[in-house]
């Protein structure tokens, strides 16, 4: 299957960006037009929402009605934040100059431009996530990536945005593109994509040749709980494709977090889940109710800590899980054993049970829910 994209630019990316540069140059237009040195004064010394009132003092005409709803919503939005806005200043106007010149930088670039303004890297991601979230566009938009700790293999091929050609196969790793947006002519023939929520049982399905046994496939992992740049790619083969995606998580609380983020969206991201989530993904594995169907050993279980329950009380009680109740019963099933169990499991009835046993038969014969 091949998707050639002619354009590497499309409608929506070209609107983001244009709505970006607007509200970046209003902003650095009202930043610029008090030369007195009144600016630094009101900067340091007075609150945010003041800061901006006198700032849309000064704008007359037109102009003031055009932007004053939305620099209102701007100021609410912001008005919670306790960063000195002279950090919010600074990025927005990198984020100007990138939009702008129609280039990239990452998060931990940003930070070392001034390490000592900034304090450490939490302050600058979260002014990101909040300047994303204030402007409405995904944070792609604003030219900051974030490098990639996800890995994909398997049978897909694509182009990058500089022109580097990328042949995934299905015995070695490639890593996750940093810029998905401007991945194109993707190419594939997988009859479905496999979520591994661990590196170690990843790279135990490469060395375990499932890729070339079960081909044509992908499979995926975002190493833990995924990065962007892992949920933008699992979102992009989804949309491109329509493939059949599953995920294989350990059957704990955590690992059911995981494929949730997969397929809801995570707290921190939901102002964005429209373009990072795919609700179709299935749970393949490793199923509770799988434990007492394959006798695995007890020895092999580990009891759920408190914050073991605290997580699966939490989950149980969001709005999505009471429209999924076959999972539902299996976190009902962990919950009354009070045992959890890892992937690394099933090794107790194989050295390679996963692969040749587990995964080729739930495929086959529809063990997903």
């Amino acid at each position: 299957m091949e998707v050639n994209y002619n354009s590497k630019i499309n409608f929506r990316s070209t609107w983001f960006s244009g709505k970006v540069l607007s509200v970046l140059l209003f902003i650095q237009q009202l930043t610029l037009s008090d030369s007195s040195g009144h600016f630094y004064f009101l900067l340091n010394t007075s609150p945010l929402e003041r800061w901006f009132f006198l700032m849309l003092w000064k704008v007359t005409g037109d102009r003031l009605a055009e932007w004053l709803e939305l620099v209102r919503e701007m100021m609410s939005n912001l008005f919670f934040i306790s960063y000195f806005p002279a950090l919010i200043l600074k990025i927005l106007s990198m984020i100007y100059k990138l939009v702008q010149s129609n280039t990239y930088t990452t998060k931990r670039d940003i930070y070392y431009t001034d390490s000592q303004l900034f304090g450490n890297q939490t302050v600058v991601d979260s002014i990101i996530t909040d300047v994303s979230c204030m402007l409405k566009v995904p944070r792609r938009s604003l030219h900051i990536l974030s490098t990639s700790k996800g890995l994909i293999a398997g049978n897909l091929r694509y182009i990058e945005e500089d022109g580097t050609k990328v042949y995934c196969s299905c015995t070695t790793a490639v890593a996750v593109p940093s810029n998905i947006q401007g991945i194109w002519n993707l190419i594939t023939d997988a009859k479905f994509l496999l979520i591994v929520e661990k590196d170690a049982t990843f790279q135990r399905l490469l060395d375990d040749n499932f890729c070339s046994r079960m081909s044509p496939c992908v499979i995926v992992t975002g190493k833990g709980v995924p990065d962007l740049n892992t949920r933008l790619l699992v979102k992009k083969l989804w949309d491109v494709f329509h493939v059949p995606i599953f995920t294989l998580v350990d059957a704990d609380p955590h690992g059911i977090e995981i494929m949730c983020i997969y397929k809801y969206g995570s707290m921190s991201m939901s102002f964005e889940a429209h373009n990072l989530t795919v609700p179709a993904i299935r749970w393949l594995g490793l199923l509770p109710s799988d434990i007492k169907r394959l006798n695995i050993p007890k020895d092999a279980l580990i009891p759920l800590t408190k914050r073991d329950q605290m997580k699966l009380d939490s989950i149980l009680k969001r709005p999505y899980v009471t429209c999924q109740p076959f999972w539902r019963r299996e976190m009902e099933i962990m919950a009354n054993s009070k045992m959890k169990a890892e992937i690394q499991a099933l090794t107790f009835l194989s050295s390679d049970y996963l692969s040749r046993v587990y995964l080729p038969n739930k495929l086959k014969f529809g063990g997903w829910i």
